[in-house]
């Protein structure tokens, strides 16, 4: 990219845009391996230090002009300490909709209470709804609308989105078009969604991606050089 905001010589607005998924840090139901009980859980001193780091390499490989995080305080605090690291100094942008999955009469529960659930289903874990919850596909309901409207809002910015584990995986079906993800993120994990002007969306972990950026500048060398 250069000084002027151009990437290869393009307009961002051209090119496309990013939307930077990251997975909030250590939480202190996360270190205690439970589901949370309620929306206040705080980040560890391990959180902090992740969601810092996070924030380093954002500004190593992006330029967000803003920063989105569910209404959770642990995503809004991962987003704070994002910001700051990156430079960051506009508002934070809440968005409700991303809040984690709730997970209904298993809030406080150990995680494996989710497995050993009689009725789970692993071959469809996307359709099972604890009583009183949600099941993924019902985050994937409210959620992905999120992704849609900014995009369509900030088309050619990059975009760093805050939220949970189990909505970063229904982020990641509607992108990919399916339940293909073996694994929820972890914590402080960055995804990066490409998009463009009639193009698909493009999901990557963020190695992936900048190994990618890296081949297409390479590219553009080769036959200007």
């Amino acid at each position: 990219m250069t000084r002027d905001g151009t990437l290869d010589g393009m307009p961002r607005s051209a090119a496309g845009g990013r939307l930077i998924l990251v997975r909030h840090g250590e939480s202190e139901g996360n270190q205690a391996q439970r589901f949370s009980p309620n929306p206040d859980i705080a980040l560890t001193e391990r959180g902090v230090e992740q969601a810092r780091e996070s924030g380093r390499l954002i500004a190593d490989h992006f330029r967000p002009s803003r920063v989105v995080a569910s209404s959770y305080r642990r995503a809004r605090h991962t987003a704070q300490l994002i910001a700051e690291t990156v430079g960051y100094a506009g508002e934070i942008l809440i968005e409700p909709d991303l809040r984690e999955r709730n997970i209904g009469e298993l809030a406080g529960q150990p995680y494996r209470s989710m497995v050993e659930h009689p009725e789970y289903d692993r071959s469809r874990f996307w359709d099972w709804r604890p009583a009183g919850g949600e099941s993924l596909d019902d985050v994937r309901g409210r959620a992905a609308p999120v992704l849609v409207r900014l995009v369509e809002r900030f088309p050619g910015e990059d975009v760093v989105v805050v939220s949970h584990g189990g909505v970063m995986l229904a982020l990641c079906a509607h992108v990919e078009g399916g339940w293909n993800r073996p694994r929820v993120a972890r914590n402080c994990e960055i995804l990066v969604v490409t998009h463009a002007p009639g193009e698909p969306w493009r999901l990557a972990e963020l190695d992936e991606h900048v190994a990618a950026a890296a081949a297409v500048a390479d590219d553009g060398a080769a036959e200007t050089g």
